[in-house]
């Protein structure tokens, strides 16, 4: 595995100032040659060949960029450095971004760990941070970040229920930071080799299938209804049992065990009524 080192370069402006005073030198001494042609012109032309040759040495790294050096297909390093440097004209240059970048990926459809088919989809914030890593050791890191993060997601979806089954299990409706964390977890995993470290992975959307969309929506509405009913015959159950034991402390009437029946009959049906009810009033004696 080729792991990213420092290159070499030098301050740009440095060098840039000490080649323009190789460059003065040469065009002095070429003005100094009065022959036609000797041993110390062939020395003078080769030396502003050098000159001007080293000129190809200078390059400019914007901020969050990264240069990869190569030398005839060997690495050499990776300059980071903001702004002018020089280097040897012989090096072979990659610029590589390394700013955080999204990338959402398309609405796939897979099956939950219950076989149910769920479209599903998610943002995945990355950034290079190993540039020897991300240009050697994949063919081309972004198509890479794309496939790995949705076989991630697809692998993620797999071992989770769209809703939990019990208040325990961990779905991906109702837990979506562990499931966010885990996403994250796996992506990462996938994507270290690439030199290629990942911020955030989130879920941006989420939603069953269109085929079994209409039948889970009765499902989840069902399960909602029975929960309120549950909420209201517990409330009801209690405020029935408080009423009975009022009237008994204040002693406001004694009931028989049929008339206490026919009571909590009336009160469940008054407050687990879905619509107002209508009284009847009793203008005789209870018995």
């Amino acid at each position: 595995m080729v792991n990213e080192k420092q290159g070499f370069s030098a301050n740009g402006y440095v060098a840039i100032i000490i080649w323009l005073v190789a460059l003065l030198v040469g065009f002095t001494m070429m003005s100094n040659v009065n022959a036609p042609f000797n041993i110390s012109e062939v020395i003078i032309l080769i030396y502003m060949i050098a000159v001007l040759g080293c000129l190809a040495g200078f390059f400019m790294v914007q901020p969050n960029q990264g240069k990869v050096l190569t030398l005839f297909g060997s690495y050499v390093g990776t300059e980071k450095r903001n702004g002018l440097r020089w280097t040897i004209p012989f090096f072979m240059r990659k610029s590589i971004s390394l700013r955080i970048r999204n990338f959402e990926s398309g609405k796939i459809k897979v099956n939950d760990n219950l076989g149910n088919p769920i479209e599903i989809a998610t943002i995945v914030v990355w950034s290079v941070t190993d540039t020897a890593e991300a240009v050697f050791e994949v063919d081309d890191y972004e198509s890479y970040v794309t496939i790995q993060s949705e076989s991630a997601l697809r692998n993620l979806t797999s071992t989770y229920s769209y809703d939990p089954q019990n208040e325990e299990d961990i779905s991906l409706r109702s837990h979506p930071v562990e499931v966010s964390e885990n996403l994250k977890r796996e992506i990462q995993d996938r994507l270290g080799k690439a030199g290629v470290t990942v911020h955030e992975a989130r879920i941006s959307h989420l939603a069953y299938a269109q085929e079994i969309a209409s039948a889970m929506l009765q499902r989840q509405q069902a399960t909602a209804i029975i929960a309120a009913r549950n909420k209201i015959v517990e409330g009801a159950v209690g405020m029935v049992e408080m009423a009975l034991d009022r009237l008994k402390e204040k002693n406001v009437v004694e009931l028989d065990e049929e008339r206490k029946a026919a009571m909590v009959s009336n009160l469940l049906v008054v407050l687990c009524a879905d619509k107002s009810t209508q009284p009847i009033v009793n203008t005789g004696t209870i018995y």
